[in-house]
């Protein structure tokens, strides 16, 4: 079995190396079941992101502009099934993943339970380690309303960007995956076209540079765009 770890950078500059040095340290000590690989997508960064890659001999497709984070994810998981990774993994590149969790993700597909799995803050009975602000779980607790209203699946960790899909679900996102706002309309997606998804707990961290790519999550403006985003995704018609 091959896992892909799909990592899209921006600016990642004082992050990336140390996120590659903790994956090659967990391989190190962990037996794992499987082969761990990864792949960095250098999502256009304008400052010296490129420059590490290339200095630290880090795996990495450099993407020529930037997309934002939906379409440096989806070049990740064109890679993962041109190259038949079994599992790709989301994973950030700013240390906010905690590497050691990886495999509360991926041995659920592996015994194939799920398609596709969510690494989780806020399953129940699990401790909320990340410290995340009362408006930010309050937004993300309307965007599961939502999606269970539009779907009818409770979704705990909408915007959690640790997540694993199998060989179905990495075809599927390779050919389809969202822009605008990425995690919680693929889940949407995902669903419609009855994906196994399920949660588990992992451990995450603040960032200790940079900016969340969803930082403007306890913004009013951002929570309605998302909203009629799921709810247009939810009605539209999924493609084969």
């Amino acid at each position: 079995m091959k896992v892909l770890l799909i990592i899209p950078a921006f600016n990642e500059e004082k992050s990336i190396e140390k996120t590659v040095l903790k994956i090659a340290e967990f391989k190190k000590n962990y037996k794992l079941s499987y082969a761990l690989d990864y792949i960095v997508i250098n999502d256009g960064s304008t400052d010296n992101t490129g420059k590490v890659l290339n200095e630290c001999k880090i795996n990495h497709i450099d993407l020529i502009n930037n997309l934002g984070i939906g379409g440096a994810v989806q070049t990740g998981y064109i890679y993962a099934k041109e190259k038949a990774y079994d599992i790709a993994v989301q994973f950030d590149g700013d240390g906010q993943h905690d590497i050691n969790s990886l495999n509360n993700i991926v041995k659920p597909i592996l015994k194939d339970e799920y398609d596709f799995v969510i690494g989780s803050r806020f399953v129940e009975n699990a401790k909320d380690n990340f410290q995340s602000t009362p408006m930010r779980r309050f937004g993300i607790m309307i965007i599961s309303l939502i999606i269970r209203l539009v779907c009818h699946k409770k979704v705990y960790d909408t915007t959690s960007g640790f997540r694993a899909a199998n060989q179905k679900a990495t075809a599927f996102l390779a050919k389809r995956y969202p822009v605008s706002y990425p995690e919680p309309e693929s889940i949407v997606h995902l669903l419609k076209k009855h994906f196994r998804i399920g949660e588990k707990y992992v451990q995450m961290y603040d960032r200790e540079v940079g900016l969340s790519s969803i930082r403007a999550l306890t913004s009013l403006t951002y929570m309605i765009e998302v909203v009629v985003a799921i709810l247009i995704s939810g009605f539209m018609k999924e493609e084969d």
